[in-house]
C-alpha cells in the first residue's frame, strides 16, 4: 500500500464509499469491536501483550529468550586478545610474506607504506579454564569465564572500512536501509515487557584517546520494517530519554487525557489513509507514557546488592560507563526486554595500539565477565544469549613505525574473533583456526551471516523462513546467499 497513492485516490473511490456510508474499514472495526477490541488494527495494542510475536514464531523451541550484543566498535585486535601466535616473535620486523598476503586488498592507510613489517603481540597469553582456552593478559576477568564461551576465531566479512562493516555486522548487508538484528528480533518475537521497548541500545563512554568512529543509527534501525521496531537509545548522561518527564504543571492524568485525544485523531487519520506509520506513532506515544514510570526504576541500581555492584567493578557507579551499561542490560533482560545492544567505541587502533587497547580492555573486561557470572547466578544465562565482537580484525603487520612495545594495526576483514555465551551455546569451545600470521582462515571459516543465522537459531528462528517482503524481495537478515548455523558451537 502506498499512502501517497491512497491519498490521491481518496477523492474518487474511497471518498465516494465514505459518503454513501459504506466504509469497509468501519465494518471491519465494528467486527473487531464485537470481540472486545479497542478499535485499533494492530494486535500490539491488546492489554495482554504490547509487543506480541508474529504468528508462528518462534519456529521451534528456543534455547534463548533474549540477546545482549556487546559490539566493540572500531575493531579490536584479535592478535592481541584471542588469536595466540607464539611463533610470530621470530618474525618481528620481517616483511609479511607474499604467500600469506596472496594479493589481498589493503586499505589506503597502509598501501603506500614501503614495507609491511610483521608486528607480534607484545602481550602475554596463558591458558584458562577446563577448556584450556588461550587468553591475553589484557582480559584477566574474561579469562575466568572461558568455559562459558564459544570462541569463534575465523569470522570474516566483505567490508574493509568501518561504516559498511558495522552496517554488515548489524544488518547482514553493506547496503544501508536494511533492518538491524535487534529490529528483526523485536518484529518477530516481540517482548514480554509491556512498559519497556523490545529493543534498547546503549552507547557507553570509552577510555581510548584515539578518535572514535561515528555511530550511525542504521546499526539499530528498522530499515524496511515498520519504524516501531527501531532500537530505542538510552542516553549515557543526563535523563536516559529526552522529554520523558512531564513539563511543570502537567500531571500524569493530564498526559493521559492528551494522549487519549491524540490517539483518536491518529486513528481517524489511519482509517482514512491506511498508513502503518500512523499506528507506529500511536504505539510510540503509548510506550513513552509507560516509560515515564518504568525507566526511572530501571536505571536505579539502589536495589542491587553490594556483592552484585562489586562484581561489575568500580566503574559501575559511573553513569554511562560500560560497566553500568552491562548491569543495565542484565536488568533489562530480567524484565523481559528482547534485545539489548551495547556499542563501545574507541577500538580503531591504527597507532599506539598497546596503550590504547589496554585502556579499552580496562573498560570492558571485568564488566563482560560480571555480566556472564551475574546472569548465571540468577538462572538467566541459559535463556540469554550474549555476543561479543567487532566489525573486522586487525593486520599482523604494523601501520607506521614498528617498535617492540609500540605499533599500530590496519583493518583486516579476512579473519577476526568473536565469542558467544549463554542460551544454546556450548561453553569452552574454540571454533576455526587461522594461519601462523592470523591473516587467513585455514579451518572452518565463518561468514558474519553464518553468525547471524546462529543467533537467530538460538532464539528459535529458522533464518531461511524469517522474511519480510520489500522492494520485490523476501528480505532476510542473512541475505540471499547461503548461510549456515554453526552447529559445532551449539549445546
Amino acid at each position: 500500500m502506498s499512502p501517497l497513492l491512497e491519498y490521491q485516490l481518496r477523492q474518487t473511490r474511497r471518498q465516494f464509499f465514505g459518503d454513501v456510508g459504506l466504509r469497509l474499514g468501519g465494518i471491519g472495526l465494528a467486527m473487531l469491536g464485537a470481540g472486545g477490541a479497542t478499535g485499533r488494527l494492530v494486535a500490539a495494542t491488546s492489554p495482554e501483550r504490547v509487543h506480541p510475536p508474529l504468528p508462528g514464531l518462534p519456529h521451534f523451541a528456543p534455547k534463548a529468550k533474549s540477546l545482549i550484543y556487546l559490539h566493540m566498535n572500531g575493531a579490536p585486535s584479535q592478535l592481541d586478545l584471542w588469536d595466540y601466535k607464539p611463533n610470530l616473535q621470530a618474525q618481528f620486523d620481517k616483511d609479511l610474506p607474499d604467500s600469506i598476503r596472496m594479493g589481498q586488498r589493503i586499505t589506503t592507510m597502509t598501501s603506500g607504506q614501503a614495507r609491511l613489517p610483521v608486528a607480534p603481540s607484545m602481550f602475554k597469553f596463558s591458558q584458562h579454564g577446563k577448556s584450556g582456552m588461550w587468553v591475553s593478559e589484557l582480559l584477566p576477568h574474561t579469562a575466568r569465564v572461558v568455559d562459558d564461551l564459544a570462541l569463534i576465531k575465523t569470522v570474516h566479512t566483505n567490508a574493509i572500512n568501518h561504516d559498511p562493516a558495522c552496517t554488515f555486522v548489524m544488518t547482514g548487508s553493506e547496503v544501508p536501509g536494511k533492518a538491524s538484528l535487534g529490529s528483526w528480533l523485536a518484529y518477530g518475537l516481540g517482548s514480554e515487557n509491556n512498559d519497556l521497548p523490545a529493543f534498547v541500545v546503549l552507547t557507553p563512554t570509552w577510555s581510548s584517546k584515539a578518535s572514535a568512529q561515528a555511530l550511525f543509527t542504521r546499526m539499530w534501525s528498522s530499515g524496511f520494517l515498520p519504524t516501531r521496531y527501531t532500537g530505542v537509545t538510552l542516553r549515557s548522561t543526563g535523563d536516559p530519554v529526552l522529554y520523558l518527564q512531564n513539563p511543570p504543571g502537567v500531571t500524569p492524568d493530564d498526559r493521559r487525557t492528551l494522549l487519549d485525544a491524540l490517539q483518536k485523531l491518529n486513528e481517524a487519520e489511519y482509517h482514512r489513509m491506511g498508513d502503518p506509520e500512523i499506528e507506529t506513532r500511536i504505539a510510540q506515544y503509548e510506550m513513552a507514557f509507560r516509560m515515564q514510570s518504568s525507566v526511572p526504576e530501571l536505571v536505579d541500581f539502589g536495589a542491587e546488592s553490594p556483592a552484585t555492584v562489586n562484581l561489575y567493578g568500580p566503574d559501575v557507579k559511573k553513569p554511562g560507563s560500560f560497566a553500568a551499561s552491562a548491569l543495565l542490560a542484565r536488568r533489562m533482560v530480567e524484565r523481559g526486554v528482547r534485545c539489548v545492544q551495547i556499542l563501545h567505541r574507541g577500538w580503531d587502533q591504527h597507532g599506539s595500539l598497546p596503550s590504547e587497547i589496554r585502556a579499552q580492555c580496562m573498560d570492558i573486561d571485568q564488566a563482560s565477565a560480571a555480566l556472564i557470572e551475574d546472569l548465571r547466578q540468577r538462572g538467566l544465562l541459559d535463556e540469554t544469549l550474549v555476543v561479543w565482537g567487532g566489525e573486522f580484525g586487525r593486520t599482523v603487520y604494523s601501520q607506521g613505525t614498528l617498535k617492540r612495545d609500540d605499533y599500530g594495526r590496519d583493518h583486516h576483514p579476512k579473519n577476526f574473533c568473536m565469542w558467544m555465551a549463554g542460551g544454546g551455546i556450548k561453553g569452552g569451545t574454540v571454533y576455526g583456526e587461522t594461519d601462523d600470521f592470523s591473516y587467513n582462515p585455514v579451518e572452518n571459516p565463518v561468514h558474519i551471516n553464518d553468525l547471524n543465522a546462529t543467533v537467530l537459531h538460538c532464539l528459535g528462528i529458522d533464518h531461511r523462513r524469517f522474511t519480510f517482503k520489500s522492494q520485490g524481495l523476501d528480505q532476510r537478515l542473512t541475505g540471499v546467499e547461503e548461510s549456515n548455523v554453526l552447529r559445532a558451537v551449539l549445546a
